[in-house]
């Protein structure tokens, strides 16, 4: 398996409705261990084992066509991550399933938070996926 290494220390959002995409972070990123570590009147810091890796911050003008995807433990997170953002204010972008023009070890779901942007949750399997998991192609 290859280890990886940061690359991004940290992503910041600007959103339009801060209390929309709170929800919306707070239920999506907490199956994949990821949880709002500060708040403030502005914003609020996102993150595993007290680092702070993602924040929101409400401003003008909101990031709306950014992309950012986060790493899930294994398929079944994926899953609950796709299943809490669509019940918290995200839209569907991608299912969950292999994603082969990716990699048939790449198994993903995508969403659309409140402002627009292209949220991810990623499972790198250590082996192809095969079976009854669902391809899917953009």
């Amino acid at each position: 398996m290859t280890t990886r290494h940061v690359v991004v220390d940290h992503v910041l959002f600007v959103v339009e409705d801060l209390e929309a995409s709170r929800r919306f972070y707070r239920a999506a990123l907490s199956p994949l261990g990821v949880e709002e570590l500060k708040t403030q009147p502005d914003g609020s810091l996102f993150g595993r084992q007290g680092l702070d890796d993602f924040a929101i911050f409400v401003g003008e003008p909101a990031t709306t066509a950014a992309h950012v995807a986060f790493d899930a433990s294994d398929r079944d997170t994926v899953d609950a991550f796709h299943r809490a953002a669509l019940e918290n204010g995200g839209r569907d972008n991608g299912p969950p399933g292999v994603w082969v023009e990716y990699s048939d070890r790449y198994y993903a779901a995508f969403v659309h938070d409140p402002d627009g942007n292209n949220v991810e949750a990623v499972f790198h399997s250590p082996e192809p996926i095969t079976g009854d998991t669902p391809v899917r192609r953009r």
